[in-house]
């Protein structure tokens, strides 16, 4: 049986097509998933991601423990409210999942993880805390709503107290705090400034209802997924997972390896940096008429690759995908759709950010 969020009624109250997702029941869209796309673009939308899970790091060795747990160096992390995004790596380098960590303070870290992989992430996050002295906790007590657009963070500031507001207004991208209720994050994941907003479940429906009268779009996993996909940010369980690591997943930036740092997945990352790597995931764009798919079957002048993520691209107004490809495929390549060989271009995501289309895209 599906769970729901404290915000399940808002979405049926609101006409939401709603589908499974991660043992969730959550909305795809509430009509047009390319307005509401567009509105998070041109204005503001928002998202229910409580499906998503709060996970605590408490206790005196919470910096050592996810300097272990994670690819990216916690040692970065040293302005209370600072944050970062990064992966967390199993013995062979794969990525277990991708997520974002808050520094709040030297025995307190906040990570925010994805609803799909909720169970074996839990397994292994407190599989490796035995080794430390920490205490890791999920809170499931919380909802969260991201607030994302040209127009979101001034509409979220309208709604905060005034002594709030100004703290909030200076906040700097990967960035968070807390203000009464809310853990506001300027994070997101489409490509878009704007809010992600952790708070107590049974204030949800009323920070979503002021929203909503404030303007705000109730946007699905529809629109999300074509936002993320322009934005050039990975899907997980379709761009990467555990049988690939973030050097083959154009995520070798959320990497530390310069220093000795001891790491889960280190070895596997050097020695595929010292090989060299055969695939590396790019964009691709199509030349003409046709879509773009996951799972279809990508050829270049260097052998052959797959596309990982496809969509019809509002903003670009043209078919879009990542692919994993050989690396020293370059410029061109083709595409099977349903036995038809279609031309695009090997292109450098991101394709489009802060509502307009990138540099080199089209």
């Amino acid at each position: 049986m599906s769970k729901h969020t404290p915000l399940y009624n808002a979405h049926i109250a609101a006409g939401a097509r709603m589908v499974d997702f991660g043992g969730w029941e959550m909305p795809i869209n509430y009509g047009s998933q390319i307005e509401e796309h567009n509105k998070v673009r041109q204005a503001a939308g928002m998202f229910d991601v409580s499906h998503m899970t709060v996970v605590d790091i408490n206790g005196a060795q919470a910096r050592h423990f996810l300097s272990y747990l994670l690819a990216n160096d916690v040692a970065k992390l040293q302005t209370p409210g600072r944050a970062f995004y990064t992966c967390m790596l199993n013995e062979e380098g794969g990525i277990v999942d991708d997520l974002i960590t808050t520094f709040l303070d030297e025995t307190f870290f906040r990570m925010v993880v994805n609803a799909a992989t909720h169970d074996k992430d839990l397994a292994w996050i407190n599989l490796q805390a035995k080794a430390f002295d920490v205490v890791v906790e999920e809170r499931p007590e919380l909802a969260m709503i991201a607030v994302q657009g040209p127009l979101a963070r001034e509409t979220v500031l309208a709604l905060l107290p005034e002594n709030d507001t100004s703290a909030a207004a200076e906040m700097k991208p990967f960035n968070a705090g807390q203000f009464g209720d809310l853990f506001i994050s300027r994070t997101g994941y489409t490509g878009e400034d704007g809010f992600e907003i952790s708070l107590p479940a049974e204030a949800a429906v009323v920070l979503w209802d002021q929203l909503l009268a404030a303007g705000v779009a109730p946007c699905g996993l529809g629109a999300r997924d074509t936002l993320r996909l322009e934005a050039g940010m990975n899907l997980y369980g379709q761009d990467m997972d555990e049988s690939v690591t973030p050097l083959e997943s154009a995520l070798g930036w959320t990497v530390a390896l310069k220093d000795d740092r001891v790491f889960i997945g280190r070895e596997t990352l050097l020695e595929q940096k010292a090989q060299g790597l055969e695939k590396k995931l790019v964009g691709l764009v199509l030349e003409g008429r046709g879509v773009l798919r996951p799972g279809q079957r990508v050829i270049t002048q260097a052998g052959e690759g797959v596309t990982t993520s496809g969509s019809f691209s509002p903003t670009l107004q043209k078919a879009i995908a990542f692919a994993r490809i050989p690396q020293s495929a370059s410029e061109t390549c083709q595409v099977d759709i349903r036995g038809k060989l279609l031309d695009c271009r090997i292109v450098r995501p991101p394709f489009a950010r802060n509502g307009t289309v990138c540099e080199g895209v089209i």
